[in-house]
């Protein structure tokens, strides 16, 4: 590992290297903060476990717009600059609601001023998530390709480092800290990145590099496009492959010619202003992206991950109250459960890439989802006291259902991540693969709604939990839905080809 990391440091300088790896440990270590902005719903503002589950659901909703903070970056360059500037942005709108919610306890107190603030926070992080990695994507296609799965296992283990480190000290800080304080302890991590950002260097570029991004773009687009239709192809008989080739060939010759006219379109011009070619590079880089996006073989697939979220109502936090108010858990066992499934995700994705990828991603999907409900069954036997009757301390269970939960989840999540980076069509990845990942990021924000939806009708509130165990077991039914809708994955697909 050290050797590995000696080697990226040659390849990309210590301060990319330091950067990249900041940011995704602040990106694990949110578990620190988060944790206590559920307390402060909880405790300080009184709110019913459905009215917090919507303050989440409307705070991480930038979360679901990644696209958009991509294509800005691509298209509209800062002084010549499209990565720092940019995360020099969402690295301020990440640090100034938690020194405003540390210093001014009172603002910390009104919803509508918390929600605001935290929705801020989040699109500054969601924004430097997508910066950093087009920042990753870059570096390692036009400096060292080689090095691209070094750089992306580095990047993956200080997130959950940092999600480690965070839920430990998450604990710890609320059973001895005012939340006040957590908040501001925080912010030392954006205001260390915020720092960073000025020891990595952005080579400056040309105005003509606004045309050229959405004119390769296309191009490349068509180009991919043509390639995933003839390897779908591949699976029907030869000569009828070999006809659609040719029809192909013939279409993809028009659209070239097609793209080489909007190419001319979109080269600046003498007097031409640099906002309407701002205009025009968005455009066209949007219709790029939607037009890639309405391919059967991406919207099918994408469509069953985000009906999988929306499909089965999110009851997390409705848990998360009837753990620390009925059943008492402290805050430091929380954190301590954090922890664990931490440990459980790397365990599923070791997994996985052991001994599943090679398998039909129906299948896995299937087993996954089959797999959820049995451990739903650990929510049942919580909530109904079962355990108790045969000796089963409430702290095990918990602990034992949060591994495996997070574990099996994986199972569901690493095919998204394999099937996202096999659909994007080359020339504009960076920003589908975004997309791909806010519709995910969106079903689970829809999810929560729907959770928060169902714990409100039937009446579950703080100090009430008697219709709990109904909504466990709807949403254990709920989970079988997306096993019937997997005919939207395509047949054939498994976890590398």
């Amino acid at each position: 590992m050290i050797q590995c990391i000696k080697q990226l440091k040659t390849a990309f300088g210590l301060a990319f290297l330091w950067l990249v790896c900041l940011i995704y440990f602040t990106q694990g270590f949110r578990s620190f903060v988060w944790t206590a902005v559920s307390y402060q719903l909880k405790d300080r503002l009184k709110l019913s476990p459905s009215a917090s589950q919507f303050v989440f659901s409307v705070s991480f909703f930038p979360w679901s717009i990644k696209p958009i903070y991509g294509i800005l970056s691509d298209c509209i360059p800062i002084k010549g600059k499209k990565r720092i500037p940019y995360l020099v942005i969402s690295t301020v709108m990440s640090l100034v609601p938690w020194l405003i919610l540390g210093i001014n306890a009172s603002t910390s107190s009104s919803i509508g001023h918390l929600m605001i603030l935290l929705t801020l926070q989040n699109l500054g992080s969601a924004m430097a998530d997508v910066v950093v990695d087009a920042m990753i994507a870059e570096a390692v296609q036009f400096e060292k390709a080689s090095f691209a799965g070094d750089l992306q296992s580095l990047s993956w283990l200080s997130m959950a480092f940092g999600g480690v480190c965070g839920s430990l000290l998450g604990g710890y800080a609320l059973t001895n800290l005012e939340i006040d304080i957590i908040f501001l302890l925080f912010s030392i991590l954006p205001a260390i990145q915020l720092f960073s950002c000025g020891l990595v260097e952005e080579s400056s570029m040309g105005g003509e590099v606004l045309s050229d991004f959405c004119i390769s773009s296309d191009s490349h687009h068509l180009n991919g496009k043509a390639n995933d239709l003839d390897e779908d192809s591949s699976l029907e008989k030869k000569s009828y492959v070999s006809t659609r080739k040719r029809k192909k060939i013939q279409k993809k010759s028009k659209k070239t010619q097609l793209t080489r006219r909007k190419a001319q379109t979109l080269s600046p011009g003498k007097g031409e202003s640099l906002p309407l070619l701002w205009f025009q590079s968005l455009k066209y880089a949007t219709y790029n992206l939607c037009r890639a996006f309405k391919q059967p073989m991406i919207l099918r697939p994408m469509a069953w991950f985000f009906l999988a979220h929306v499909t089965v109502p999110n009851l997390s936090t409705v848990m998360f109250y009837y753990q620390t108010e009925f059943l008492k858990l402290e805050a430091s066992f929380l954190g301590t459960v954090r922890v664990i499934g931490w440990l459980g995700l790397m365990l599923g994705t070791f997994t996985y890439n052991q001994y599943l990828k090679k398998m039909k991603l129906r299948r896995i999907l299937a087993l996954t989802h089959i797999g959820l409900a049995f451990l739903n069954l650990f929510d049942v036997i919580l909530v109904s006291r079962t355990n108790v009757a045969f000796g089963v301390s409430d702290k095990t269970l918990v602990l034992c259902g949060s591994a495996l939960s997070d574990a099996v989840n994986q199972f569901k999540f690493m095919p998204f991540l394999i099937l996202s980076g096999q659909l994007c069509p080359p020339g504009i990845e960076g920003t589908l693969f975004a997309l791909f990942m806010s519709i995910n990021n969106f079903g689970s924000t829809v999810g929560s709604f729907v959770g928060a939806g169902l714990a409100s009708i039937l009446n579950i509130s703080s100090g009430s939990f008697d219709n709990l165990l109904l909504g466990i077991n709807i949403q254990l039914f709920c989970t079988f839905i997306p096993v019937v809708l997997l005919f939207l994955i395509p047949k054939e697909a498994t976890g590398i080809a």
